[in-house]
């Protein structure tokens, strides 16, 4: 079995931040009026500005497969072409089309003169780190000799007012408020564009940072919980959730059908406490100690969740100091599977890392709660 190496890191965002005043310029205004969530939800997040591959008219100015592809090209050079690529695996939660598959689009948008072997990854935060483990697997077995992975969100496109006018315009119809649920309109607020990539090799390159992965390990709690972020479904009193296959075609745009929904009490309720269970879990499998961790890069939706799952990781004795913590969410938002990818691409070229130092990654999904964590090892 090989060791793997994430020998080069590259991000791409479309257009310039964007403030939170700006937000409605380029989301627009459902049923005409501005949000009044808006402020609650940003205040709570604490996140500063994010990235609309969108211009002010809400008319989409890239598409998910230009920004992963765009991602995937910062890592090259004359000494690495797209023509060495062997495998390209990519995740994301919000791809252009149901089908073909995403990883698909981007190989055509790169336009390669060769085959690659292409894998994509689908799902939501997590997404982005199963695409990263398939490579991981793929270079570590000898099945290839790189891979590149990548984690992408173009989620803008389905936050545009015009994604819900209808809904609010039945919801005035039926003499109700015509204001869209607080599950629906939670995300609008948080979510962000953008793409991270690695390069994975058998051997670390000359001049230049490299990351030994150490392990990826994965927990799914599906079994113990509903699911709580969620979206082409309707949930029921029960917790099930009814499919958008089973709508009339009316009821997509009556109901939001599409749009990415989130249950709220149900995140509070679990998202941290599940998320230190499944890292403690990691760390008796591989024999770890706090003290041998020197970064923490957790991806987390909202700056609110910050004090709370240091406590929760500290109750299970994995008590990081502050210091040790690495965040980047207020000025480049939920970027959701491409978060880890960019939060790390930050920290390498920061210029903070020293040989032998290890960074801890975790990562949530609140879909149905499943949650990842790998460590690497500077070399």
């Amino acid at each position: 079995m090989s060791e793997v190496y994430i020998t080069r890191l590259s991000k791409y965002f479309p257009g310039n931040p964007i403030s939170n005043d700006e937000m409605e310029d380029f989301l627009g205004y459902v049923n005409g009026t501005p949000s009044k969530a808006k402020s609650l939800i940003l205040r709570n997040n604490g996140i500063k500005t994010r990235y609309y591959a969108l211009d002010k008219n809400s008319v989409p100015t890239e598409t998910n497969a230009s920004i992963t592809a765009k991602a995937v090209e910062a890592l090259l050079d004359d000494d690495f072409t797209k023509q060495d690529i062997e495998v390209l695996s990519c995740g994301t939660t919000s791809a252009d089309q149901i089908q073909p598959s995403h990883a698909s689009m981007v190989h055509g948008e790169l336009k390669p003169e060769k085959s690659y072997e292409v894998n994509s990854a689908t799902g939501l935060c997590n997404s982005g780190m199963n695409a990263l483990q398939y490579g991981y697997m793929s270079v570590k077995s000898g099945n290839s000799n790189n891979a590149v992975c990548v984690g992408s969100e173009r989620f803008s496109a389905w936050m545009t007012a015009d994604k819900f006018n209808e809904e609010a315009e039945n919801l005035k119809q039926l003499e109700e408020r015509p204001i869209i649920a607080f599950k629906r309109e939670f995300l609008r607020w948080m979510l962000s564009d953008g793409a991270g990539a690695f390069l994975l090799e058998n051997k670390p390159r000359n001049g230049g940072v490299n990351l030994r992965i150490e392990f990826i390990d994965f927990y799914s709690y599906a079994h113990e919980l509903e699911a709580c972020m969620y979206s082409g479904a309707e949930k029921q009193d029960d917790g099930s959730l009814k499919s958008w296959a089973e709508y009339p075609a009316q009821e997509w745009l009556n109901q939001s059908i599409f749009a990415l929904k989130q249950d709220t009490k149900l995140l509070g309720e679990n998202i941290l406490k599940k998320g230190a269970q499944a890292l403690r879990t990691s760390f008796d499998k591989h024999n770890l100690k706090t003290e041998e961790i020197d970064y923490v890069l957790a991806h987390i939706s909202s700056n609110f969740f910050k004090d709370g799952l240091k406590e929760e990781f500290a109750a299970l004795d994995m008590d990081f100091p502050a210091e040790k913590w690495f965040y980047n969410l207020s000025e480049v938002g939920n970027i959701g599977a491409a978060s880890i990818y960019i939060a790390l691409e930050e920290l390498v070229n920061s210029g903070k890392l020293k040989q032998g130092e290890k960074v801890l990654l975790c990562i949530p999904e609140s879909g149905r709660f499943s949650y990842s964590c790998a460590l690497l090892t500077v070399v």
